[in-house]
């Protein structure tokens, strides 16, 4: 995904109210947006490099927002708003090696009133839902983790996805890794042990687990290598 025009570069000062960050640029403090619901557990280190995108809508308050977080082992993409926008590309040019011979049919895809996964994709007979998870959280050399706080919603989402095999389709959960430093792929059990649970049941029950890297810095943020998810 190309990034248009290129990405800021600033320094982080702080996080607050969930949706706020100060940043160092040109000399001066501003307040940008920050695109992540997560905790963004190891990120948040003052001084730390950051990439900032400058909107020219008039009517919007915050005109920068959070971008690329270099967190001194890897740049790291943490605007999980683009995660969905990645990974359809990597969908379109066949990048997601598991699923190449299947056509991107839908986005915001409905499964039940409440419920939607974020891709429908077929192939012949076969539909497939497809689930994205952006992630950030490194806390050992090469490894990353998800989640990085509690995610009912995600828990949530793996019931689901069982649910939809019952129903025909296949299911498929892929860990879109935001980092260019990543070997393996790992669930935090210590930070959500009720996602760690129902992960387990999901890939019992046949919903197939996956993880990609990607390439991250100011011009584009692409998908890079499948990464090996140990559960």
């Amino acid at each position: 995904m190309k990034i248009s025009p290129k990405l800021l570069h600033g320094k982080f000062i702080k996080r607050y109210k969930r949706f706020f960050v100060d940043i160092n640029f040109n000399k001066k403090k501003i307040t940008a947006h920050c695109p992540n619901s997560g905790s963004m557990l190891g990120l948040l280190d003052s001084g730390n490099n950051v990439w900032i995108s400058k909107s020219d809508n008039k009517n919007r308050k915050l005109k920068f927002t959070l971008e690329i977080i270099n967190d001194k082992k890897s740049n790291v993409g943490v605007n999980t708003h683009r995660a969905n926008r990645i990974v359809e590309e990597s969908l379109i040019n066949k990048k997601i090696k598991e699923i190449k011979n299947y056509n991107l049919l839908k986005r915001e895809a409905k499964f039940t009133k409440e419920t939607r996964f974020d891709f429908l994709l077929n192939n012949k007979n076969k539909k497939l839902f497809l689930e994205v998870k952006n992630v950030t959280l490194s806390r050992k050399k090469n490894i990353s983790e998800f989640p990085d706080s509690v995610t009912a919603r995600g828990k949530k989402h793996l019931v689901h996805l069982q649910e939809a095999i019952k129903k025909g389709y296949e299911s498929y959960l892929l860990f879109l890794i935001q980092r260019e430093d990543i070997k393996l792929m790992k669930i935090a059990e210590d930070i959500d042990p009720g996602y760690f649970n129902e992960i387990k049941k999901a890939k019992k029950n046949g919903v197939k687990i996956i993880a990609y890297s990607c390439n991250v810095n100011e011009k584009e943020i692409s998908v890079n290598k499948k990464i090996k998810v140990v559960i």
